[in-house]
């Protein structure tokens, strides 16, 4: 994959994956992508998998997902267990997060080993049967087959058995995840029920409106938490004036070819201030 603008976009953090001061401390990890997803599926405990790893979370633990930048959840890794980040931690001493934590860490140490990669937000297809279900992962330039390959690092081989996966985690075919953009374009066209897309108790429209307006963000390297409320969130869709559909359906498009199309993703983020989150969600 040539280094092109774009390409060099993504070498480089934004403010949620920028390590900071930790960035010193993963000079000794491995620089290839299995390898590297392996090492953060030894640092983190996905929040909804904690009682099939047998693991009873505190309140305190459950309150980890909160953490917004790779550099605040390598902080408190180290503060954990202050072992290389090679050392696989003891489930009681992992920092518990979700698939956004998992996307983060594994984008931020994937632009530091100098390989392109952007968080991606959507829906999985692999964790439900028939229902389209709130998640991230990541991309990352594949230099050798000239494309984007998604990784989904959350899933180690105890979640691949569990789901029954047959397909790679390390290379998620593209209809097994489905973009926000993609989820958006096909309810508003019909071809799927908005009410299969979600998680837990939220789905509909509005529930894919919010992974549209987070996807676009992750595209220009702001990955916010998925309960953060700014923009167009809290409004329904039936409420929306046609210009801001039209923005949708336009943001919806372009994120769904995003090799062709960064710049006027970044140009719509940099031209609409309705999507600028508060500054304390960029800390």
């Amino acid at each position: 994959m040539s280094k092109d603008p774009e390409i060099e976009y993504y070498l480089t953090p934004g403010p949620l994956t920028d390590l900071g001061a930790w960035e010193d401390h993963t000079a000794g990890l491995p620089g290839d992508v299995p390898s590297l997803a392996k090492v953060v599926q030894g640092l983190i405990l996905h929040i909804f998998w904690a009682s099939r790893y047998k693991q009873t979370l505190t309140a305190k633990r459950e309150d980890e997902v909160n953490i917004r930048s790779a550099a605040k959840k390598l902080e408190l890794i180290f503060e954990k267990d202050p072992a290389p980040l090679t050392h696989a931690r003891a489930l009681p001493d992992k920092l518990v997060g979700n698939c956004r934590d998992f996307t983060v860490l594994f984008t931020s140490i994937l632009r530091l080993k100098g390989i392109p990669a952007r968080s991606r937000c959507g829906f999985g297809t692999y964790f439900e049967k028939g229902k389209f279900v709130d998640h991230w992962v990541t991309e990352w330039g594949n230099a050798d087959k000239e494309c984007w390959t998604l990784v989904d690092s959350q899933i180690d081989e105890f979640q691949k058995n569990q789901l029954k996966l047959d397909f790679d985690p390390l290379n998620v075919p593209r209809n097994k995840f489905v973009v926000a953009g993609q989820a958006w374009r096909m309810c508003r066209n019909h071809e799927q029920d908005p009410r299969k897309f979600g998680i837990l108790k939220y789905h509909g429209m509005e529930f894919i409106l919010g992974n549209v307006q987070r996807d676009l963000l992750a595209l220009n390297k702001i990955e916010l938490l998925p309960w953060d409320q700014w923009g167009l969130l809290g409004k329904s869709v039936s409420s929306l004036k046609a210009k801001e559909i039209g923005l949708l359906d336009k943001i919806s498009m372009f994120t769904i070819t995003p090799d062709t199309s960064i710049n006027l993703l970044r140009a719509i983020y940099d031209s609409n201030t309705v999507f600028h989150p508060p500054a304390v969600f960029l800390q």
